[in-house]
């Protein structure tokens, strides 16, 4: 019996976690999800809902921007293992599998060397296959790569019996309105619809409503290249330049929780507050 399956026999009321870590990238640190003095994000989101239905409920999030899968294993397995988790989710490889030249069979190779370890925990582990990334222009031409690597993750995760949250299946963020300016990462709305996923995926009674974003505007063509050059100036450029510097948003860039802390749930009112406080033009 695969560990979705036994989710749903065994988790009919309040959900049997008390110590959630997440390891990955920039993905599960929660960029493009802006709050002051941080980023919230998916992970952060999900910790929320957990921590509202049980009592004596932690949170760490290992997860540094920019890291490839062999560094997040170097770095994130052993933190989090001492950590004494009883639910782990862990999203790697994204950042490798875009790269040119790279192998979706050896990146998951590395991603399967981190389950084995993180499965002798006990803790139930949450997977995530990649986008289907079809809908955007700047990452069609690796659909294929894509695909393949989420053909290993689905394997990975039924040799280990874990649970797979399925970004490559969720529609609803399959559209440019889910993410950031820079149309790598996912903004609030997009966060939020994968928070949506993970609780599903656990099997877990949430209130957590659809989003909508706002109407698609008339573009004109000229209006839609200035934003491409606005884009290219603003992100792709200095991506690149990261590259040929081998150098990482994350090179000074420290985990945002390493110890496992209790989390509070936001209010309509915090929200409000921060919304306001992004949109200052101090």
């Amino acid at each position: 019996m695969i560990e979705s399956e036994k989710l749903h026999q065994d988790n009919p009321g309040p959900h049997p976690w008390r110590r959630y870590v997440a390891l990955g990238d920039s993905f599960t640190e929660g960029i493009g999800d802006p709050v002051p003095g941080g980023h919230r994000g998916w992970a952060d989101r999900v910790a929320e809902v957990l921590a509202a239905q049980v009592d004596d409920f932690a949170y760490a999030n290992l997860a540094v921007r920019g890291k490839l899968i062999a560094q997040i294993v170097a770095d994130q397995i052993e933190p989090a293992l001492a950590l004494k988790p009883d639910l782990i989710t862990i999203s790697a490889g994204g950042n490798d599998v875009i790269r040119p030249g790279t192998d979706p069979d050896q990146v998951a190779q590395q991603f399967e060397d981190a389950i084995v370890r993180l499965s002798a925990s006990g803790a139930t582990i949450v997977v995530f296959t990649g986008i289907d990334t079809h809908f955007t222009p700047v990452f069609r031409n690796i659909r294929g790569k894509v695909a393949i690597y989420n053909e290993n993750i689905r394997a990975i995760a039924d040799r280990y019996d874990c649970v797979v949250a399925d970004q490559w299946g969720l529609k609803e963020i399959q559209d440019m309105r889910f993410f950031d300016d820079d149309r790598l990462h996912m903004n609030p709305l997009g966060h939020h619809e994968v928070a949506r996923m993970v609780l599903r995926a656990l099997n877990v009674p949430n209130d957590l409503q659809p989003m909508q974003p706002d109407p698609l505007g008339v573009t004109t063509w000229r209006q839609a290249r200035e934003k491409d050059f606005v884009w290219a100036r603003t992100h792709l450029v200095p991506w690149v330049l990261r590259r040929l510097r081998h150098q990482s948003s994350g090179d000074l860039i420290h985990a945002k929780r390493p110890e496992p802390t209790p989390v509070f749930a936001r209010t309509a009112e915090t929200d409000a507050a921060d919304s306001g406080a992004k949109d200052d033009p101090r």
